[in-house]
């Protein structure tokens, strides 16, 4: 079945700014999550998606209340959520695969809502900007056409991309929102960003820098998240990239060089410093080639678990 705003089909291909000026009710809702202020996020609780990432769990997860991304330009944050149960499905899309993991988003979601007795689907967007090369126009009409491809009712809810999230400085386009974070418990949505983004933040990100796809990365029903093991070709050319000036590395290795966050260009280093150190994930990142397993601690914040079976 289609994809629905208010009960009523959506009319694809149309753009952001068609779609919400057909539902005003869009409009008004992408207005009031940019006018909010931005929430800093600390790691109690939290579990932090990375690029090319999902997570999913519900409000009865005992160690998880709060999902969230930031640092997306082109990208968009994707929330999907059973309002019956209330299981919530966050990822972060790059635009690298997006017919294949909007059914991987959906799935995720069917896990739990199996046995639903009632409630409906609801989808969020948000990011990307008015960009020159148009991926985040690209990437938004990918999204809508994709939900609207499957067999589920999915009710479009909040949009707040592309056009819909571009502020203009200088001639220059930059997005207004870069992360949002979603309560579990409340389905609240926000604006926010993250100082912890862990753990294992570097092998996380060496893993989409080097085209790895899109993975589920937590098991809400032993409440762990499960990272690797993981394999990645070397990166080419690394030791020319480390040997590069700030300038080289936003403008080659970002989709939209002036509009990344600061700390850009510091992270792709620091990633690119792992890949040099690891240009094959081996068993000194996983031991035994067993996944590395974390579950949140009594101060909410994550634990190593020495191995699966433990």
């Amino acid at each position: 079945m289609p994809l629905l705003v208010e009960g009523r089909r959506v009319r694809l291909p149309q753009s952001a700014g068609d779609l919400v000026r057909a539902h005003p009710c869009l409009e008004e809702r992408a207005r009031l999550l940019r006018g909010q202020s931005v929430q800093q996020v600390g790691p109690q609780g939290l579990l932090y998606v990375q690029q090319r990432e999902l997570a999913v769990t519900s409000p009865q997860d005992g160690s998880i209340s709060i999902l969230g991304s930031d640092d997306a330009t082109t990208c968009h944050i994707v929330v999907l959520r059973h309002t019956g149960n209330g299981a919530t499905c966050l990822t972060h899309c790059d635009g690298t695969d997006t017919r294949a993991e909007v059914p991987l988003i959906m799935s995720s979601i069917r896990s739990f809502s199996e046995h639903a007795q009632c409630g409906r689907l609801e989808v969020h967007l948000v990011g990307g900007f008015s960009d020159d090369r148009q991926l985040s126009q690209k990437l938004t009409h990918q999204l809508l056409s994709e939900f609207d491809r499957q067999e589920e009712d999915i009710h479009l809810v909040t949009l707040c991309v592309t056009e819909l999230n571009d502020r203009e400085e200088n001639e220059n386009h930059f997005p207004i929102i870069y992360g949002i974070a979603v309560n579990i418990k409340t389905a609240e949505i926000y604006r926010a960003s993250f100082p912890d983004r862990g753990p294992e933040e570097e092998l996380r990100a060496a893993r989409a820098l080097t085209g790895g796809p899109m993975i589920s990365i937590y098991d809400a029903k032993t409440e762990q998240l499960r990272i690797g093991p993981y394999s990645w070709m070397p990166f080419p050319h690394v030791d020319f990239w480390l040997q590069q000036d700030d300038k080289q590395i936003l403008e080659n290795l970002s989709t939209s060089p002036l509009a990344e966050p600061p700390h850009f260009v510091e992270h792709i280093r620091s990633t690119l410093m792992f890949l040099k150190k690891h240009p094959s994930p081996t068993s000194a990142l996983f031991p035994g080639n067993q996944a590395l397993l974390y579950r949140k601690n009594e101060g909410g914040l994550w634990e190593k678990i020495s191995s699966p079976g433990s």
